[in-house]
């Protein structure tokens, strides 16, 4: 199994440039590039990634106000598909491989109908999607987010079903942290997903990077191993604001500091997060990969 490390870039607003940079200097082998389309020049994004000798995993959608598959209002259904389709077309400019959609927006915890009609939207929606994906040559991936953020899907079992009404090659992401909420037994769920698991996205149980909390990431890496997962672990941490004075955190500023657009703002604030530091997020980045490496050569076949 040839495992590979990318890492996200919403959690830190900053120019691409910097965050490439960053990633080579550390060791990372790619970039699941933030699901904003309009952000980017694709051509010069992709030269940077050669440039640093990185690859473009894929994408993941930023599921902010005014995004939702699943939305009572047909028109924010129709944007949303076709924000969907316009990030889809960035993972081909990049040469990317997969995009991790969220289907609705998240913190949205209320319903706005029945579930069969919930569901029906979704299925419509991501269709859709999922045709204009099999053009590009990008694999879908579905992912379940803790009960927190969404009540529309929150575990593999939800999403695998979700996946294979959407039909064609659509498959599941997990992400270790919110199925260390939601999973009765993770390591039976990454085995229930199989070959449908497209994307696993990795933080601690408390969101810090890996190898702050409890997560067993040998175990993660084996199992992986077990169901034949041969793609990224995408680094998806985030440091949440501490103001107690015992804080060691005490330099992340507002999120209104992070210089984000208000969409992203939002987002930072509702994940607990804010301005972090580039000194600070340097060091938690490279702690990522290192824990990671390590678990890898660690689950490695003597």
């Amino acid at each position: 199994m040839a495992l590979k490390v990318a890492m996200h870039n919403w959690m830190r607003p900053e120019p691409i440039e910097t965050t490439i940079r960053r990633l080579a200097a550390c060791g990372y082998d790619g970039i699941e590039i933030s699901g904003e389309p309009a952000l980017y020049d694709a051509k010069h994004v992709r030269s940077l990634l050669d440039e640093h000798g990185l690859q473009c995993w894929g994408s993941v959608t930023l599921m902010v106000g005014g995004r939702d598959l699943l939305h009572e209002d047909k028109y924010v259904r129709v944007g949303s598909v076709q924000y969907v389709k316009d990030t889809l077309d960035l993972i081909q400019a990049l040469g990317g491989t997969i995009l991790t959609v969220v289907p609705s927006t998240v913190g949205k915890v209320t319903p706005m109908s029945t579930p069969e009609q919930e569901w029906a939207w979704a299925v419509e929606s991501l269709k859709e999607c999922q045709a204009h994906a099999e053009k590009c040559g990008v694999r879908l991936a579905l992912e379940p987010l803790n009960r927190f953020e969404t009540y529309f899907l929150n575990r593999c079992d939800q999403a695998l079903a979700l996946a294979e009404d959407v039909g064609g090659d659509c498959g599941v992401c997990l992400d270790i942290f919110h199925m260390n909420i939601e999973e009765a037994d993770w390591p039976a769920a990454i085995r229930a997903a199989g070959d449908q698991l497209v994307d696993f996205h990795v933080a601690d149980n408390n969101r810090m990077p890996p190898g702050q909390g409890a997560i067993d990431w040998e175990l993660i890496v084996r199992t992986l191993g077990e169901v034949g997962y041969d793609g990224y672990l995408t680094v998806e941490f985030v440091a949440t604001v501490d103001r107690s004075r015992i804080s060691d955190r005490t330099e992340i500023g507002d999120a209104s500091e992070a210089d984000a657009s208000v969409g992203l703002e939002q987002f930072l604030r509702d994940h607990g997060t804010g301005a972090v530091p580039e000194e600070l997020y340097d060091r938690y980045v490279q702690e990522s990969i290192d824990c990671l490496r390590q678990a890898m050569s660690a689950a490695a076949p003597a």
